[in-house]
Parts: C-alpha cells; sequence; structure tokens
C-alpha cells in the first residue's frame, strides 16, 4: 500500500495532485466511494506519462460532478446514459468521472446491456488487464490496489493481454486500440490475445468497426506525442480505412507528423500540455479534399468545436504567424502575452508546417525563456517584504517580470532593489563602516612612522669624515656644532697670554 500512495505523490504532477485531493474531499462529503481507475493507474505503474486522471464513483456521480464544476471544473463531454463525463479542472488537467457499471452481451457483438455495480465487476468488464485497475481514494483503503484480474503481472511483463475470447468481438474497435497501446506504451500482445486478434482480422471484424469508435480512437492519438507509430501500425494491418476508406491510397503525411512530434515535444518540456487533435486529424487526412475531410470527421461523430478546430488550423496558424510578425509582437512582453493565449496545437502547427526563423525564434524565447522567468518570480520574497497577496501583489510582480523581459534585475541584488522600489519602501539605510581597532604594537609602529624627521637619529644621515679611514659613529649636528666654535676662542686666550 504504501508504494502507491508513493507513486501518487511522486508521479502526479502538482496540479493533477490538487484535482485528486478536490474529487476525493467531495466524494467523502457526499458518502461516495471514488477510486482512480484505469489508464491513469496503468500509466501511473508502467511509468508512461500520466495524460488524464479516471475516476469511479460507485453509486450515481452527477452531485460530483456538479460540485466539481462548481469549484472551476470545465465539462467538455456527458453521456448522461452512462453516467460518464469528461471535464478540465484548474491546471489544464484531464480527468473523467463515472459510474462503476458492469455490461452483459446477451450473443456475442450484440449491444450490451448496462446495470449499476461495484468496482470490482466494473473492473471485470473492461478489455485488458492492463486497464482493470484501481487504486482507492477512500479514507479506510486509501492508496490499496484493486487487481481482480491480475493486470500488475501483466504489466510487469510489459504485455497486453485480452479479457475474454469475445474481447473483439463484443467491440471490434479494440482492434485499433489494442494497437495504439502497444505502440504507445512499447508493450507487446500476449501471445493468446495475438491469435484472437488475427481471427477477428480473419473474419473481417475490422470492417464493422462503428465510425464513432473510430473516430474516439482518432481523438485519442491527440493525447499521444509520438503518434506515427501508431498509425503506421494501423497502416500495416489494413485499418485506416476504419477511418476513411481512401486513406488506403491516400496515405498519411508521416513527414508532417514527424515535425509535429519534435514540436510537441518542445511544448511539453516547457510544461504545456500539447493538444494535438486538430493538427494529427489535419495530417492523418491531409490527401483528402477540405470536402471530404470535413464529411469524414462529422460521420466519425466528433464534436462540432473539434470539426471547427481542423477546419480552421491553417487559417487560425497563419492569422498566428502575421502577428508574430507584426509590430503587435515586437517586444518580449508583447510576444509572450499573444503566445501565452495561443493554443497549443495551433502552436505546434505552426513550428512543423512553416518555417519562418522569426517566429519560430519568438516560440523557443517563450518556451525557454520567458515561461522559466515567469514562473521563478520571487513572490516568497516579496511576501517576506511586508505586501500582503493581493490585486497590489499580483501588479508588483508583473511590472518586475516586464522589466526582466526588457534585461533588467538579472542579479538577485538588482531583483531585490527593484522590489522594494516597486513596492514603494525605502531602501535599507547604508550601515557605517567600522575602522578596525589597532593593537598596541600596531600603535607603536604607526606613531614611530609619523615622528618629525628632526627627531630621527643624525646616524641616519652622517657619513665618515675621511676616505680610507675607518667609519666612525657621529653624534648629532648639535654635538657637532660646539667643537667648531672653539678653536676661535683657543686662539682669543693664547694671544691673552
Amino acid at each position: 500500500m504504501p508504494d502507491y500512495m508513493f507513486l501518487l505523490e511522486s508521479r502526479l504532477s502538482p496540479e493533477q495532485q490538487a484535482a485528486l485531493a478536490r474529487v476525493q474531499q467531495l466524494a467523502q462529503s457526499l458518502g461516495l466511494n471514488v477510486y482512480l481507475t484505469g489508464g491513469a493507474v496503468r500509466d501511473l505503474i508502467s511509468g508512461a506519462p500520466i495524460r488524464d486522471l479516471d475516476f469511479t464513483v460507485e453509486g450515481n456521480p452527477s452531485a460530483l460532478v456538479r460540485e466539481l464544476e462548481k469549484a472551476g471544473a470545465r465539462i467538455t463531454d456527458e453521456d448522461s446514459k452512462l453516467r460518464h463525463t469528461e471535464l478540465i479542472f484548474p491546471g489544464d488537467v484531464d480527468a473523467s468521472v463515472a459510474a462503476a457499471r458492469e455490461e452483459a452481451y446477451p450473443l456475442p457483438g450484440a449491444r450490451p446491456e448496462q446495470r449499476w455495480s461495484t468496482i470490482m465487476e466494473d473492473l471485470r468488464r473492461r478489455d485488458f488487464s492492463c486497464n482493470a485497475v484501481a487504486i482507492s481514494l477512500n479514507p479506510a483503503s486509501r492508496g490499496l490496489l484493486l487487481d481482480p484480474t491480475n493486470g500488475l503481472a501483466d504489466l510487469e511483463r510489459r504485455e497486453i493481454r485480452a479479457l475474454s475470447i469475445h474481447c473483439f468481438t463484443n467491440q471490434p474497435a479494440r482492434l485499433l486500440r489494442i494497437l495504439r497501446y502497444a505502440a504507445r506504451l512499447d508493450f507487446k500482445i500476449e501471445t493468446r490475445t495475438q491469435d484472437w486478434f488475427d481471427l477477428a482480422i480473419e473474419r473481417g471484424l475490422d470492417k464493422q468497426i462503428p465510425l464513432a469508435d473510430a473516430g474516439d480512437e482518432l481523438r485519442q492519438l491527440g493525447n499521444d506525442l509520438h503518434p506515427v507509430t501508431t498509425i503506421k501500425s494501423w497502416e500495416s494491418h489494413e485499418l485506416l480505412a476504419a477511418i476513411h476508406p481512401h486513406l488506403a491510397r491516400r496515405r498519411p503525411d508521416y513527414d508532417g507528423l514527424a515535425r509535429l512530434a519534435r514540436a510537441a515535444e518542445q511544448i511539453s518540456s516547457a510544461g504545456l500540455k500539447p493538444r494535438l487533435f486538430a493538427p494529427i486529424a489535419r495530417y492523418v487526412l491531409r490527401r483528402l479534399s477540405p470536402r471530404e475531410r470535413s464529411l469524414a470527421l462529422h460521420k466519425m461523430g466528433l464534436r462540432d468545436v473539434e470539426v471547427s478546430s481542423v477546419a480552421k488550423l491553417e487559417a487560425s496558424a497563419r492569422d498566428a504567424i502575421k502577428a508574430l510578425k507584426g509590430r503587435q509582437t515586437e517586444s518580449p512582453k508583447d510576444a509572450y502575452r499573444f503566445l501565452e493565449r495561443l493554443p497549443t496545437g495551433v502552436m505546434a502547427f505552426v513550428e512543423a508546417e512553416f518555417g519562418n526563423v522569426r517566429v519560430n525564434n519568438k516560440i523557443r524565447n517563450y518556451l525557454t525563456k520567458w515561461r522559466p522567468l515567469r514562473a521563478s518570480l520571487p513572490a516568497a520574497e516579496l511576501e517576506s517584504l511586508g505586501v500582503a497577496r493581493g490585486p497590489e501583489f499580483d501588479r508588483i510582480l508583473e511590472q518586475l517580470f516586464d522589466l526582466q523581459l526588457k534585461g533588467k534585475a538579472k542579479t538577485p541584488v538588482d531583483r531585490t532593489r527593484l522590489l522594494r522600489q516597486l513596492a514603494g519602501i525605502k531602501p535599507e539605510p547604508k550601515k557605517p563602516e567600522k575602522k578596525p581597532v589597532k593593537s598596541s604594537a600596531e600603535g607603536k609602529a604607526a606613531a614611530a612612522k609619523a615622528a618629525p624627521a628632526s627627531r630621527t637619529p643624525a646616524s641616519a644621515h652622517a657619513k665618515s669624515p675621511s676616505m680610507g679611514a675607518k667609519r666612525e659613529t657621529a653624534g648629532t649636528p648639535a654635538q657637532q656644532k660646539p667643537q667648531a666654535a672653539s678653536k676661535p676662542r683657543a686662539r682669543a686666550r693664547t694671544a691673552r697670554r
């Protein structure tokens, strides 16, 4: 149990942790049992990037969904029949909330009968064992792993195992899904499951994939940074016809998809979530006419906003290029503000499709310089200066960020000085410099140096009186003068005698 608690705390991003804590808190207040399930747990254990959070509730989750919406989550899709809701939490976190259910198939391939059930029955009805795992988020069992089909062993072996011989018969779209999992996770298909897969292809079940299910698989590709491997796997098994029959001859633009993957890597490494459905669908269906493309997307049951994003992608990208080349984004501040609002799918498409050096340089500066600079604003330091959090607090940080974009406040000392100035805080007074206290020996030496030259011994200036004679110690000038004056006095005494 502690191992899975550690995974929850270490593998999820801060935004994902906040979303999970919110769901857990609300479910507890509503008396609902809630579990983290499916792909989120699979990716958590296998080490793959965790793209979204799937929550399963025992009971009706509608009250929980309404409370989450009040707390700031945005609903993107809702299926009232299956009690399944997709949301985006604050911080751009994708998630889903669904009711635990079981499915009963009267005949293989027939429509299943839905019954609301427990979490264990919900896990047993799933497609593959790697998805039939859950972690409890309930107070009494938080962190407990639920694994009724031994999916953990398959995750350790890095295998995908179907849970039923009728797996592909009941839902032919799983033919696309298992190849997507194998490509994305770098897993192999378990031997018996591979036999069932081949048998399904032989029986022509790939021709029975509903367009709505194919559209959902295409939508899921939007979460993959490297979709080329999946699409090529679909093509090698002749499954692209499930998306559109003309794709067998008008192959996807693999070069464009490879460039898109490189651009998406840069965006992802900057801490942003690339939403790539529109550019991926554009490259997959690129060789179809605009009318064929639009018709195919509508037939796949995609939402109007998704179809519109594909149709308007190129126009949106050209508008972005025009803005990034113009005067309105000439300064780093204006370019940052513009790119902050630009959808990541459009940003990735601009880099992948258009080789404008000036535009791409601004995008790279935004991802590698400006965003890290914005994330490192000294909020704690400003708070320590006594400024309370609020509108004024945010205004000071924004002003500091604008000055940093102009190349100012590069050092911590300059940054602190600017913070105090923007906050209206007087600079700290300079402390007076204290002169070092000299020791008694140093004082005597200094006094000796400062003494007048007349007090210095004359011996320092005296020279020997004659050449070749021995050097004698000379007296002071005061001692030498009386000797010179004694000679006339001696003559005077001689004369008086």
